[in-house]
């Protein structure tokens, strides 16, 4: 079986997650891991890898890099791999701004770019984004995303961090774009939003209310939409789905509820980049997907500082 030869680029919190699962696969072959900090530890820890601190050290012995740094320096290093011809995965977001993902799409030519938006991954979607397509008339689209404050990301606000999985999702699952958005927020602990409520608007008169906030006692993740033909909710933390009908609604029993499997979403992301790679066939998450979520991302933004609705 021909692997593809793998640079890891940074083995922080994350990154030494990507990079356990990269070693795991067959189609993948680990060359590199590039990591400035820590080298000798990262050496005992993957006997065999070179150990490096900058990506230019190995390009000539790999094909492709997955990208596991901070936000502020996803830019440079995709534009530096792509045009150096390397298939490319990177961690979400793409990059920082929506400017900076639309100047990558003439670099990427015959390449595969993959984004990381992991949330897609989640066994959920495979019962529950038919039956959202099916829902007739408008449909009320609401997620949650909280999280303790754990002293990590703090480059980037809770929008980039946290509730852009969520507006790829939307994106995913509804199918259409919105026309406009308006969004609330607080700072609490760090000089960044923190706390952000983003209600977008759909031609077709969806609704989608995302809220995504770092500061909370507990995780939460959940999905629920809702409309005239009933209700769907989905706990993606404990992993339970939930259907009810509009028939009855003083009698629980009209709710019905089970589990889905728990998947390895960094595992299948990986395994997804090299099928792509190895067999010319379109990304799980494509370059488009991950620029729009960009571009929707900075529409936010722009609501948070106008304290106003934004046309997108």
């Amino acid at each position: 079986m021909r692997q593809v030869k793998v640079a890891i680029i940074g083995h922080g919190h994350l990154g030494k997650w990507h990079t356990q699962k990269a070693q795991a696969l067959e189609t993948c072959e680990l060359v590199a891991i590039v990591e400035p900090f820590n080298q000798e530890q990262v050496k005992e820890m993957y006997p065999g890898v070179k150990v490096v601190s900058k990506i230019d050290e190995v390009m000539d012995d790999i094909e492709a890099v997955v990208i596991v740094t901070p936000t502020s320096t996803h830019f440079e290093l995709v534009e530096q791999c792509l045009k150096e011809g390397k298939h490319v995965f990177c961690e979400k977001p793409l990059c920082s701004t929506f400017e900076q993902a639309q100047s990558l799409e003439p670099l990427i030519k015959n390449l595969k770019l993959q984004v990381g938006h992991s949330e897609r991954c989640h066994q959920a979607w495979d019962e529950v984004a038919p039956r959202i397509k099916d829902i007739k008339g408008p449909r009320t689209f609401k997620i949650n995303r909280f999280a303790p404050f754990k002293g990590r990301a703090t480059d980037v606000d809770v929008v980039q961090d946290l509730m852009i999985h969520d507006i790829d999702l939307m994106l995913f699952l509804l199918g259409s774009q919105p026309q406009a958005v308006r969004s609330i927020g607080h700072k609490i602990r760090t000089d960044k939003w923190d706390h952000v409520t983003s209600h977008f608007l759909f031609e077709n008169g969806d609704q989608a209310i995302i809220t995504s906030g770092r500061n909370h006692t507990k995780e939460v993740r959940e999905l629920e939409v809702m409309s005239a033909d009933g209700c769907i909710h989905v706990d993606l933390f404990t992993n339970k789905i939930s259907f009810g009908t509009n028939t009855q609604f003083d009698d629980e029993s009209y709710v019905k509820t089970h589990d889905y499997e728990k998947r390895d979403h960094l595992y299948i992301e990986q395994e997804q980049f090299y099928h792509s790679i190895l067999n010319d066939v379109p990304e799980m998450v494509t370059y488009d997907d991950g620029k729009k979520a960009v571009y929707y991302v900075s529409k936010v933004l722009q609501s948070l500082v106008s304290g106003s609705e934004i046309d997108v």
